[in-house]
């Protein structure tokens, strides 16, 4: 078995920045393993199903992908599914921050599990999930922050 990583994250939903961080993985690791957090305290734009639905949809013909939903803490998961790497995405130095920050906690309550962080290239720097919230929320058009063939109206 070759390495797989674990990017977990809210998706809510899943942007063209985060199928590129994916597609950049797949160049590193063999299996990739796109965790859904899922916060029942939170309400979002779309359930836990539909966003995992849409990522499963994307990756349909991609072996080396699966979707899992998890509520725990990341590193925990990690060391339930027997992965020892957090894969995450970095767009500007306040990603940095907060990875880091997190990153070393996780360091230290799961000394097995590392952290690589993947720069998001500059052209997409400004797509986050919480902007195509924002955008659809004011009646904008996500589709050009969206992945190819994902009409976002088929999961709200």
């Amino acid at each position: 078995m070759g390495k797989t990583a674990l990017f977990p994250g809210s998706f809510d939903p899943f942007t063209l920045g985060h199928k590129v961080v994916v597609d950049q993985a797949l160049e590193l690791f063999d299996r990739i393993v796109i965790a859904v957090g899922v916060n029942s305290e939170k309400k979002g734009l779309l359930t836990a199903e539909n966003r995992v639905r849409l990522i499963e949809d994307l990756y349909r013909n991609n072996s080396r992908i699966e979707v899992k939903t998890y509520t725990e803490l990341t590193g925990r998961f990690c060391r339930e599914l027997g992965i020892s790497i957090i894969l995450r995405g970095l767009r500007n130095s306040v990603d940095f921050e907060y990875e880091r920050n997190i990153a070393q906690v996780n360091q230290t309550m799961f000394p097995e599990v590392k952290t690589v962080l993947l720069f998001t290239p500059a052209k997409y720097v400004a797509i986050s999930s919480s902007v195509i919230r924002e955008l659809i929320r004011f009646g904008g058009d996500p589709t050009p922050l969206m992945p190819r063939n994902i009409d976002i109206k088929n999961y709200l």
